[in-house]
């Protein structure tokens, strides 16, 4: 569906995108993350045709995206950031404003406008004034007016900032039903769990550069855990008790506090087999539970901890 080679853009002396290939196939979800200023939001203008590349270049379905306009640029519906309403107009008003800019009208924009409203759950406010909208709904009605001419490729950056968890499961219930429809799916966001719901592939940007360009189930491949152990003890637990617990099959580390362990993994069936031999040992867990690596697990063990604001 869209295919970005050896994308670079600078600003200045600062290399914002290096390098950034990554392909997306047709119904494909792919999630877009990384920190703060690793350059997600140069990649989707550049994505967009907003911002020319300084090498490198965009195709959408084999066709080179450039700048300006172009048929198939109507292929692509971008959901920006910041939001792009008019306060003082109605909803109604906005979409039929921004269905005329995509050249509808009449009985089709009309159609298209109910039809969007209802995938965003607005139609019952679409005569009320924006400024009278919640955040949440401020952000369904972009996406509203981003799907207005019917794109087969929809890019959100970061489109659930600063809304309540119901209006997130609004705008998630839209994209999966826009997934269900065939459509193509581009999402950005500082949320790994939202990330982690949509997206089949995922691109990993830091610094600029693609660090990881492949499916979940892969990514979790890269930790060193996929899921952990956690032990309280009714007594403490020898050093010696420790250091063979290490050497157990599917434990792939431990740490202790007291009588609290801390049990690495590399899967979660292991629990059992682990809790059992502890029991063994003379170990005998007052309490226990298991977790599940994340998506934020595999995000910090690629790009750190430090601060990036």
């Amino acid at each position: 569906m869209l295919r970005a080679s050896h994308l670079n853009k600078s600003f200045g002396k600062q290399q914002a995108v290096c390098d950034v290939s990554f392909a997306l196939l047709r119904g494909q979800t792919l999630g877009l993350i990384g920190p703060n200023g690793a350059g997600k939001s140069t990649t989707v203008s550049m994505l967009c045709g907003l911002l020319r590349p300084d090498s490198g270049e965009v195709r959408l379905q084999g066709v080179a995206i450039g700048q300006g306009r172009s048929e198939i640029k109507r292929q692509i519906g971008l959901v920006p950031q910041d939001l792009a309403l008019y306060e003082d107009m109605s909803a109604h008003e906005n979409l039929k404003l921004f269905g005329a800019l995509y050249g509808l009208h009449g009985k089709a924009l009309r159609s298209r406008c109910d039809e969007v409203l209802e995938l965003t759950q607005l139609s019952e406010r679409s005569k009320d004034l924006i400024k009278t909208f919640s955040g949440g709904m401020k952000r369904r009605l972009n996406i509203a007016a981003a799907l207005l001419h019917d794109p087969q490729l929809l890019i959100l950056d970061e489109p659930t900032v600063g809304i309540d968890p119901q209006s997130r499961n609004a705008i998630f219930d839209s994209l999966e039903l826009l997934k269900q429809q065939g459509r193509s799916l581009i999402y950005t966001s500082h949320y790994m769990e939202e990330v982690e719901r949509l997206a089949d592939h995922i691109v990993v940007i830091d610094h600029g550069k693609v660090i990881a360009d492949e499916s979940p189930a892969d990514l979790y491949l890269r930790l060193p855990a996929a899921a952990a152990l956690q032990v309280d003890l009714e007594t403490g637990i020898s050093a010696d008790t420790l250091v063979l617990l290490e050497t157990r099959p599917g434990v792939s580390g431990v740490s202790s506090s007291g009588l609290h362990l801390e049990i690495a993994l590399t899967k979660t069936s292991d629990a059992l087999a682990v809790l059992d031999w502890l029991a063994a040992q003379g170990c005998h867990a007052l309490h226990f539970g298991t977790a599940k690596a994340t998506l934020e697990d595999v995000f910090l063990t690629l790009t750190g901890r430090t601060l990036r604001d």
